[in-house]
């Protein structure tokens, strides 16, 4: 289920907006890109005719339509597009406070439920070393490809924190996962904690 909010006041400067492409039934598609993730980003771009997706979320507006990739919806939940005028034009802004951590369930993605795991219960541990994980990708055979920055990079203790710590973890919770792998370049021992 789709839970944004476009203000009407959004709507009106997003109409705007569309009706100087000069492109008839021009919409906006609305995605978050690197979702889940600390750098992700939610995004609003311009839609041409027939570049929807089958799968999208379609909603009818003032005057246009918007795409929402399917992929971001969970990550869209409870977000806020507004548009606040001001003497310098206005400001259109986009508020998504689960773009970076969804809310997840038993369908979630698994993908989802590692980055989940990731930065809500191994991250904070390695924070205090000045470290941090990140999910590279999940394999074919379900095994989840990590990458450690900070002070985990180049650690001499980074195979004990692997196996025994995020490793251990994650199968704990997610026994779908085979196994993690380490796709980091320790040689770089520049901001090593050990």
């Amino acid at each position: 289920m789709l839970n944004v909010t476009i203000t009407d006041s959004a709507q009106d400067y997003l109409r705007e907006l569309l009706s100087k492409q000069n492109i008839e039934g021009m919409g906006i598609r609305m995605f978050v890109a690197n979702p889940g993730t600390p750098k992700a980003e939610t995004c609003i771009a311009y839609a041409k005719p027939g570049e929807s997706e089958e799968s999208d979320i379609v909603l009818d507006l003032n005057g246009f339509k918007a795409y929402f990739e399917e992929r971001s919806i969970p990550y869209l939940d409870e977000a806020k597009v507004d548009y606040s005028p001001d003497k310098m034009g206005g400001q259109l802004t986009i508020r998504a406070p689960n773009s970076k951590m969804p809310k997840i369930n038993d369908d979630s993605p698994l993908e989802d439920k590692v980055n989940y795991l990731l930065y809500n219960e191994i991250n904070p541990g390695l924070a205090s070393h000045g470290g941090n994980v990140s999910l590279v990708e999940i394999t074919d055979d379900l095994f989840a490809v990590l990458k450690f920055g900070g002070g985990c990079q180049g650690c001499s203790a980074v195979d004990m924190t692997l196996k025994q710590g995020v490793e251990k973890t994650l199968m704990e919770k997610l026994p779908e996962i085979a196994g993690v792998r380490d796709m980091t370049d320790h040689s770089d021992r520049s901001n090593a904690y050990i």
